[in-house]
């Protein structure tokens, strides 16, 4: 598939999707794809481990909320007593600093994370990362001084930007904000090719094929895994800062589990281990909830959900782009 994303095709469809608000200026749907657009960049970053690496993170809604709270906390200010009387005081910083503070920080805790967790492997790794997503939602509800508990971080600023003639702009609007999550969507899935395309990327796909022969020939496995996890927690931070900005308020529901079963079920569904993977099981399971919405009960929207992803699963096992791809090429 990694062909696949060189092919001009690839650029028509951001141009397309880029011309979609002055086509189809609808403020709803604008919401809605601006939604599934934040999470297909969490879905982006999870692939990057899960279907590279092959190590699946059930806490990766950990670096989303990282990114979320250490954006909304720089863009706002905060004044916190760390005990032994001593205090930790930032004044407001312009939004973008907030942006990449929260790369910054969820980058550093994937590197203290993969240094702790690729000590162990399959059951324990997958328990270490949700545990890891809890105690984190836990120390947001509790520590009530820096993040306001359950009272929530309100009034987050918009991201602005500087436009010739016009000076320092808020992006407010839906079409805005929708044109700064497709470009954050790009530039993460431009990292993401770059990555793998290289000689790091093989190194991934060979500890997922077989660590053990990976290993013998001279990959340092730990190294790599580290790496891919620090890339994957900056682009994951990088999401959650755009749900933060976006939304303008959060709060420890952040890391709610649901979020990272969202983009497991974007990276599974689109195919793991594919560039288009996670942009397309973004795109369908990110739209399918609201296609749904009005038409059905919302219990049956549950159910309806939930029949399609196991459709899903039982007939394209490998993902949507993998058997298209793999039809593409029978039929050449």
């Amino acid at each position: 598939m990694s062909g696949l994303a060189r092919i001009p095709w690839s650029w028509g469809f951001v141009l397309a999707m880029a011309l979609l608000p002055l086509v189809f200026p609808d403020p709803y749907v604008l919401a809605v794809l601006t939604s599934a657009g934040i999470f297909i960049v969490g879905a982006i970053s999870l692939n990057l481990l899960l279907g590279y690496t092959g190590q699946l993170s059930l806490g990766h809604v950990a670096f989303f909320g990282l990114g979320a709270y250490a954006s909304a906390l720089v863009s706002l200010g905060f004044d916190v007593g760390l005990g032994f009387g001593v205090r930790v005081t930032m004044g407001p910083q312009p939004v973008w600093l907030g942006f990449v503070a929260a790369i910054v920080v969820a980058g550093g805790f994937g590197w203290l994370l993969g240094r702790l967790a690729f000590k162990v492997r399959g059951a324990f790794f997958v328990i270490l990362t949700v545990c890891f997503a809890q105690v984190l939602r836990m120390v947001a509800l509790n520590w009530i001084e820096l993040t306001q508990g359950p009272m929530a971080l309100i009034g987050i600023p918009a991201f602005s930007l500087w436009l010739p003639g016009q000076g320092v702009v808020a992006l407010t609007s839906k079409a805005q904000n929708y044109w700064l999550v497709l470009a954050v969507a790009v530039l993460a899935f431009l990292l993401v090719r770059q990555v793998v395309n290289s000689r790091m990327g093989r190194a991934f796909v060979a500890l997922r094929s077989n660590e053990a022969l990976a290993r013998s020939v001279g990959i340092r496995v730990t190294h790599y895994l580290v790496v891919a996890t620090v890339l994957s927690a900056g682009i994951a931070g990088a999401a959650g800062s755009l749900f933060a900005h976006y939304t303008r308020i959060i709060d420890p529901d952040v890391f709610l589990f649901i979020y990272t079963v969202t983009m497991v079920i974007m990276v599974i569904t689109g195919g793991k281990g594919s560039l288009w993977g996670p942009v397309v099981g973004g795109l369908v399971f990110g739209l399918v909830p609201d296609l749904l919405r009005g038409r059905a009960a919302p219990e049956a929207q549950w159910v309806l959900y939930g029949v399609a992803m196991i459709l899903f699963v039982m007939f394209l096992p490998r993902g949507i782009v993998p058997a298209v791809a793999g039809l593409w090429e029978r039929r050449r």
